[in-house]
């Protein structure tokens, strides 16, 4: 069985857009959605293939979030090949026995422009480094995340499309649960 796997930006991060576990697999079933499972709280959800393409699977998604909740939550779709085709793209195998240290940002498309990413001198940021690959932007940061300068630069460098990121524990966790 072929599945897919949505994931929502923004949902119950610093008390901002509250949408529950369980308030997540109830929409996604009535959504259509069949055999889902909800992974954390912070919307990650893998379910069997609707037989539509993702991004018409996102956009019903966010549709449905915004008419049942009344919350705007960018929502970026994955089949399960290409989430494992992410996993083994990963430019940083070394972090992986450190995951805290690697994030991957999954992006509604490939940018058109990435000048503002091609700016940064990754040698100033050193040992903290990115890596654009397709859809996806692999983030290492040795001391993790929070106090990473090269993670805000990261940030604040627009590429035109959505955008939402998930620490590798959690990668690994999706890919599990599709069975990939």
């Amino acid at each position: 069985m072929s599945t897919q796997i949505a994931l929502l930006r923004g949902i119950n991060v610093g008390g901002h857009n509250s949408f529950p576990k369980a308030r997540q697999l109830e929409l996604a079933r009535s959504a259509g959605l069949r055999d889902v499972t909800v992974l954390l709280q912070t919307g990650n959800l893998v379910f069997a293939d609707p037989g539509t393409p993702p991004e018409e699977t996102a956009r019903l998604l966010q549709e449905r979030i915004l008419t049942d909740l009344g919350l705007t939550v960018p929502v970026v779709v994955r089949t399960a090949a290409e989430f494992a085709a992410t996993v083994a793209a990963n430019p940083y195998p070394r972090a992986v026995a450190e995951p805290r240290t690697l994030h991957v940002t999954f992006l509604s498309a490939a940018p058109a422009d990435t000048s503002r990413l091609d700016a940064l001198d990754q040698a100033a940021f050193a040992p903290d480094s990115f890596r654009l690959v397709g859809r996806e932007l692999y983030l290492y940061c040795q001391d993790g995340i929070g106090r990473s300068k090269l993670a805000q630069a990261v940030g604040r460098a627009p590429l035109g499309v959505t955008a939402t990121s998930r620490n590798w524990n959690t990668v690994s966790k999706i890919l599990a649960l599709t069975g990939a």
